[in-house]
């Protein structure tokens, strides 16, 4: 008998700074999201005027009464204590890498090197960003890249506009499928 209080579950969203993790949980969350904004002050400043610098929150309600608590973490590297704080208790990861960065291969190994500890216990589901703007690497690529890496089972990886409420949905479906196959699609 399932117990009267909701189920929450919490998914993290991470990749590299510009991908598109504040506007991802901004398209999906049912709730106003939280954000940690500010004005970026490195290097940052040349991509976007603002950066993350603690985490953005949002929730996605699903039938039944269940939640999905949505984290989205920085991007900068100078944050990544912030990473594992984020991922205690997390059921998967969304990882997003922009494409139209100089080496998005690089990214996503270093990405999955940084979460290697929780992908091992959880998934990851891998959105490709900003293909509209630089189309190669293309997503064979990526999982050739993958494949090399050896991740068992492999994640599934998507061309995804961070924008589109159904492109982040399908993110994350495809990252609750992979922990649970036997899902119902709803």
């Amino acid at each position: 008998m399932r117990s009267e209080r909701a189920r929450h579950n919490k998914i993290i969203f991470s990749g590299t700074v510009g991908a598109g993790k504040s506007t991802a949980i901004n398209a999906l969350s049912d709730i106003p999201t939280v954000s940690t904004e500010a004005v970026a002050s490195d290097a940052t400043a040349r991509l976007k005027p603002t950066t993350t610098v603690a985490m953005d929150y949002g929730v996605l309600n699903l039938p039944g009464g269940e939640k999905v608590m949505l984290y989205g973490t920085p991007g900068q590297e100078r944050f990544s204590f912030m990473w594992d704080i984020l991922s205690e208790g997390g059921i998967g990861l969304v990882l997003l890498i922009n494409n139209a960065n100089p080496n998005p291969l690089q990214d996503l190994e270093g990405y999955l090197g940084a979460f290697r500890q929780f992908i091992a216990g959880t998934a990851v589901t891998i959105g490709v960003t900003h293909m509209d703007r630089a189309p190669e690497p293309g997503l064979d690529a990526y999982r050739s890249r993958l494949i090399e890496l050896g991740l068992s089972p492999m994640p599934a990886i998507f061309r995804a506009d961070a924008r589109s409420r159904d492109d982040v949905a399908t993110l994350v479906k495809a990252l609750l499928y992979t922990l649970n196959p036997g899902l119902n699609d709803a």
